[in-house]
């Protein structure tokens, strides 16, 4: 019978023993892993609001017409530009990146935030004929005509021309976010060094790494007076991981 509890307690001891052991690598690995950031990731800044306030204002100006704000990003959605950041570690819990928008998302990104504001602005110029008592056309292309020939240029090219900026310029975008140097990530504080760019400065942020996914939040550094604010919290996707 005691060689039986001996037995008993020698393998539970053993079990136990292994789940630990598995268990520490388990978490030593996972360290690591959310540690090690290599890879190249990228984010989504979400210029739908300002657009749509952008748009609103200016478009409130005109008389006996009324469109509210939720009006105004039923036209406007997902207006995005795509940042992307490549991050390589070379130590522990360092290591070099480089962070850059893409010119041609913000290319789209306007694109699409203007043929929004036009169609908004199609909208009202036919409600304020109507109650004008106008009886020709007022559908989209009726109206579409009528901008092209009273302005003698198309909806689009006439709010370009009136210099509404829904969109933060690139340059500024570029100085916000552009960029080479290094970084630590440590305690799940990321701080990057800029060396190279639009701006040379440091940044601070706390991340969360989930398997594919980098959630970066409350920016810590100073903000120039001009330049757009961060859209916090930052989701980065790994596009590309570390082979």
């Amino acid at each position: 019978m005691r060689k039986v509890i001996k037995n008993t307690v020698v393998i539970i001891l053993l079990s136990v023993l292994v789940l630990s052991t598995a268990l520490s690598a388990y978490l030593c690995h996972s360290i690591a892993s959310s540690r090690n950031l290599t890879g190249e990731w990228t984010a989504r800044l979400d210029m739908t609001e300002q657009a749509a306030v952008t748009a609103l204002d200016w478009l409130q100006d005109m008389e006996a017409v009324s469109i509210s704000m939720q009006d105004m990003e039923d036209y406007m959605q997902g207006l995005t530009i795509t940042l992307c950041m490549k991050l390589e570690q070379t130590g522990r819990s360092e290591g070099t990146f480089v962070s850059n928008i893409l010119p041609e998302s913000y290319t789209a990104c306007r694109e699409d935030a203007y043929e929004a504001f036009a169609a908004a602005f199609r909208s009202l110029v036919a409600d304020r004929l109507r109650m004008a008592g106008y009886e020709g056309g007022t559908d989209e292309e009726a109206v579409e005509a009528l901008v092209l020939e009273t302005f003698g240029m198309s909806t689009v090219s006439y709010l370009l021309s009136c210099e509404p900026n829904l969109l933060p310029a690139l340059e500024d975008l570029q100085a916000q976010y552009d960029g080479s140097g290094t970084y630590t990530a440590v305690e799940g504080t990321l701080t990057r060094q800029f060396d190279s760019g639009p701006l040379v400065r440091t940044r601070t942020e706390t991340y969360l790494r989930k398997d594919t996914r980098l959630i970066v939040t409350e920016a810590a550094d100073f903000v120039p007076s001009g330049y757009y604010t961060d859209h916090y919290p930052m989701i980065y996707d790994l596009q590309q991981p570390a082979e």
